[in-house]
């Protein structure tokens, strides 16, 4: 029943992404990639900017370190511009000591949540080993990466918020294209964004994995995105994504990747158009990964 049930899975996403979404020219050049990293479950974002800066939103779990560091490499990354640290889950930071000790990284943003556990302790120690600049987020605040790109902050640590309350949520404009950034909010703080941003964004990160404690219909409905990038693993124990959070992003007629089923994602643009790179068709990486 399982196996029935994960190819199933497996067709539903093959056929809803059978026309990439994507609006795209081969004369336009891309000035900028969003790359989805696939650290199975758990996040990893990497934005090469118009100005050639480099950014790395979180780094997965802890045995995602010495991907996300062979990734970078591969595409010619030597130094981090700017790491934003989300929040202090496990699959989130689990793989940043690593990737801290094998990449220069010049500013770290972090949402100002403390943790006790060890995963967050090597994070702790490995800023100070390398002697890293912290800068704790702020909602309403502006990173300064590029100044052809407006990164505003949506959320971050306030009294009494559980660590996933308290994530970094990023929106991202360069030019006409936005992209949304939700880390692992929860439908709480969707509700407040509904109040106080404009939420529209061609381009989504589904907060929490597609857990159910986010993505309602009508924060959805506000953000209205072209593109739904789901970042987990299909053997996770949570039961990710769950079935209301898909329905919901098919009634806004949003194309869904997942990293469980494309492998990589990368999104290029130019600030007008874009394209939707998927590393693998999720068949193949299926059976890749059975054989």
């Amino acid at each position: 029943m399982v196996k029935n049930t994960f190819f199933l899975f497996i067709v539903f996403f093959t056929v809803i992404t059978l026309f990439p979404a994507s609006s795209y020219s081969k004369e336009r050049q891309m000035d900028m990639e969003v790359h989805f990293i696939d650290v199975g479950q758990g996040d990893s974002i990497l934005i090469q900017t118009p100005q050639n800066k480099n950014i790395l939103i979180d780094g997965g779990p802890p045995d995602a370190g010495e991907r996300i560091v062979s990734y970078l490499k591969k595409e010619g990354i030597k130094s981090i511009d700017l790491l934003v640290v989300t929040h202090p889950d496990v699959d989130h930071i689990g793989g940043l000591p690593h990737v801290m000790g094998q990449i220069p990284i010049k500013k770290i943003v972090d949402s100002g949540k403390l943790h006790t556990t060890r995963t967050y302790g090597k994070y702790v120690r490995q800023i100070r080993k390398q002697e890293i600049p912290v800068q704790i987020a702020k909602i309403d605040d502006q990173l300064k990466v590029d100044s052809e790109l407006k990164i505003q902050i949506l959320n971050a640590f306030e009294k009494m918020k559980t660590n996933n309350q308290s994530s970094i949520v990023l929106k991202l404009t360069y030019n006409k294209m936005d992209f949304l950034l939700m880390s692992d909010v929860e439908i709480e703080q969707e509700k407040e964004f509904i109040k106080k941003h404009n939420l529209q964004a061609e381009i989504l990160k589904v907060a929490h994995h597609g857990s159910n404690t986010s993505t309602s219909l009508g924060f959805l409905k506000e953000v209205s995105p072209q593109v739904a990038i789901l970042t987990y693993s299909k053997q996770n124990d949570y039961g990710h994504p769950v079935d209301r959070v898909i329905r919901n992003l098919t009634k806004v007629n949003s194309f869904i990747y997942s990293t469980a089923a494309f492998g990589n994602i990368v999104i290029r643009t130019d600030g007008i158009n874009y394209l939707v790179e998927p590393e693998q068709h999720p068949v193949q990486k299926m059976i890749e990964e059975v054989s």
